[in-house]
């Protein structure tokens, strides 16, 4: 089993810039890829970023495109999504999640294709 924990959430100003971080534990060797979702108030959980863990591939949705980047410490077992020039529809409870196995896009960015989640942190960013 591997355990995904979420920090560094909070309230920040339109424009300004936030990180937020996963620590995984437990079988960490069987994690391929970690990736952020968020969940707004009313809305389904969206893709935000992701990155494979064997050779840093990143990939990100639009609307963080430019603003959102995501990184990992593999030896902490950590990954971060720095988040710059925040909006306030970037207002949302951030949820990190790690997956045992590669693949397309197309089952790499739903949330159903996860093995694992952290409870998520909040992010507000007032205008």
């Amino acid at each position: 089993q591997v355990q995904v924990v979420e920090s560094g959430g909070g309230l920040v100003q339109a424009g300004g810039s936030l990180r937020v971080s996963c620590a995984a534990s437990g079988r960490t060797f069987s994690i391929v890829a970690m990736a952020w979702f968020r969940q707004a108030p009313g809305k389904e959980r969206e893709f935000v970023a992701l990155l494979r863990r064997s050779d840093d591939i990143t990939y990100y949705a639009d609307s963080v495109k430019g603003r959102f980047t995501i990184s990992g410490d593999n030896a902490k077992n950590t990954v971060y999504l720095q988040m710059n020039n925040l909006k306030p529809e970037d207002t949302a409870v951030y949820y990190c999640a790690a997956r045992r196995s590669w693949g397309s896009i197309v089952v790499l960015t739903p949330p159903g294709g996860y093995d694992y989640w952290g409870q998520g942190t909040q992010v507000t960013v007032s205008s």
